[in-house]
């Protein structure tokens, strides 16, 4: 099945829109409550975290990276190609800061509750939020140039 030009840009926004409200989630409601987790059952606490978000995040990542690379590669007709790649190098820096940053806080969170490290995720979490709500912007002004 070969997805047509719109239909491909129309499923790359609703990824993107869902990863966005995601992360405004985690940023303004998941990653500040951390700190309010009884200590003693916060390495439990983060293990579930990490389990979990994964399934919430893990397959839409991968699939908004796959669909971001159609989109550049299959360029639709009316796109500027320089706002294809704003759009993947947003996602790049989504997904580095994902690996630099916000895993080694994770898993320094599963020794237990550390406030410099919990301080550092929501702070460098700000990274990938600004960068994810750019990627809608980005996916939703792609949308606008091409015609259904």
């Amino acid at each position: 099945m070969q997805l047509q030009a719109f239909e491909l840009l129309v499923l790359h926004a609703v990824v993107t829109a869902f990863m966005t409200g995601v992360i405004a989630v985690v940023q303004l409601v998941h990653y500040p409550l951390f700190s309010w987790v009884n200590r003693e059952a916060y390495p439990e606490f983060q293990r579930d975290h990490m389990r979990r978000i994964t399934w919430v995040v893990g397959l839409p990542m991968l699939l908004e990276a796959v669909l971001a690379l159609l989109v550049c590669v299959n360029r639709p007709t009316g796109v500027p190609g320089w706002l294809a790649f704003v759009g993947l190098g947003l996602l790049g820096v989504i997904w580095l800061s994902t690996v630099l940053q916000q895993v080694p806080q994770h898993e320094r969170l599963l020794k237990g509750f550390n406030l410099e490290a919990h301080e550092r995720l929501v702070r460098s979490n700000r990274v990938r939020t600004v960068a994810w709500f750019g990627r809608l912007a980005v996916a939703l002004a792609m949308l606008a140039v091409v015609q259904p």
